[in-house]
């Protein structure tokens, strides 16, 4: 029974992932005939987007400890009627403020109610293939760009973003409360009669020793760099796009490319990461991936924007489950919903720093280039904090009943 409904908890993840994320990054296609619309400035509609993302932050270790207590069903439902229910509340929104509360906090708390708990949760089913495993969850996520952001734009361009919000909130309750209901706690963690010894890393380890351990710290501070990175170049480029002369609905093709490069990075990188060490190949993709959003100041033609696209998604789409991997190789499958919410936090506040600071910029000196060289630096950035990272010695591996 756990060797086969594992797949299933996979699959719910990623289809709950998807359309979680998806609906939270409709609001790029939405961005410019939300303005045109209602007279907010770019600016002020990307701050939403910034205040989902610190929302994300202050939640995701908030719903990664409940889900440790409570299981991830309860946590991950709950997000799925909260996001629903924020969505059909923002497209409503009378005034910028009201937009930015609606969408911004309500929003990103309950998207945070999803990624934390799921990835705990498959880390926890998984023993061997986790690498696999956590990728095709974050695979699903990314499926976003090839589903939610192409509806988002064919219905902004036929019904007006208001409604068009309005039916990606009924889309998500249909989708996400069905497949919320599908996930169960990992059958270690579960009550069972037999008990049955396993290694747990770290089995000893207290919440409190874990979260002030310089492993988890270096791996929040990578996060945050790591995310800072791809936060702007994901927000704007279809905005920069439309910049450069390239019409909404083409541009909009650029994250359906950059979405299916990511599926596959995210394999990739999940059986690399299995057959090499996650730390290694996770090194390895956040080089490439600082080079990679730095080529976008060279393009502004759809050939070149597609290529650029489908290299910067393979790469960063593929490095996040690692961080996933990592932690589960070195913390107790009792605290990986709260130690996965906390670099979940810290990523979150990194993509927070990307639509505001990309809208900023694009404001001041109508131009995102030095948006993509800033990038670049965060993410040579992230390179060097992760190198520093140094595993738990194996020797604390203990043996504890599951």
């Amino acid at each position: 029974m756990s060797s086969s409904y594992r797949w299933v908890i996979v699959a719910a993840g990623g289809l709950l992932g998807c359309v979680a994320i998806g609906a939270m990054f409709s609001l790029p296609v939405f961005l410019r005939p939300m303005s045109e619309e209602t007279g907010w400035s770019v600016t002020g509609i990307s701050t939403a987007m910034t205040i989902g993302f610190l929302a994300m932050a202050a939640a995701s270790m908030v719903w990664g400890n409940l889900s440790d207590r409570f299981g991830p069903r309860p946590v991950v439902l709950a997000g799925s009627i909260g996001l629903a229910a924020s969505l059909a509340l923002a497209s409503r929104s009378g005034s910028l403020m009201q937009f930015q509360l609606l969408f911004g906090l309500l929003v990103g708390i309950s998207t945070a109610a999803v990624f934390a708990p799921m990835m705990a949760c498959v880390t926890g089913w998984f023993d061997t293939q986790r690498g696999l495993a956590v990728s095709l969850v974050s695979a699903g996520m990314g499926m976003a760009p090839m589903t939610m952001a192409p509806l988002a734009a064919w219905l902004v361009t036929t019904n007006g973003w208001r409604e068009s919000m309005l039916i990606i909130a009924g889309i998500a309750a249909v989708l996400m409360i069905p497949a919320a209901l599908l996930v169960r706690r990992p059958p270690a963690l579960a009550t069972v009669e037999n008990e049955v010894s396993v290694v747990e890393p770290q089995g000893d380890m207290t919440v409190r020793e874990a979260v002030r351990s310089p492993q988890f710290i270096t791996l929040m501070l990578a996060n945050f760099f790591c995310c800072a990175t791809h936060s702007g170049p994901i927000f704007h480029t279809v905005s920069y796009a439309v910049t450069c002369g390239i019409p909404m609905i083409a541009a909009v093709t650029i994250y359906s490319v950059e979405g299916l490069a990511g599926m596959g990075g995210r394999i990739a990188f999940g059986i690399l990461g299995d057959r090499f060490g996650a730390q290694r190949v996770l090194v390895i993709g956040l080089l490439a991936q600082a080079f990679g959003v730095l080529t976008y100041v060279f393009v502004s033609t759809l050939g070149p924007f597609y290529a650029v696209a489908a290299l910067v998604g393979f790469i960063y789409a593929g490095t996040m489950p690692l961080y996933a991997v990592i932690i589960r190789e070195n913390f107790p499958l009792k605290m990986m919903g709260t130690i996965i919410g906390g670099t979940a936090m810290a990523g979150s506040l990194g993509m927070s720093t990307g639509p505001i600071l990309g809208g900023l910029i694009y404001d001041r000196f109508d131009s995102y280039a030095l948006m993509y060289i800033g990038s670049w630096g965060m993410g040579l950035a992230a390179v060097l904090i992760l190198m520093t990272f140094r595993p738990f010695p194996q020797r604390q591996a203990t043996m504890v009943p599951a």
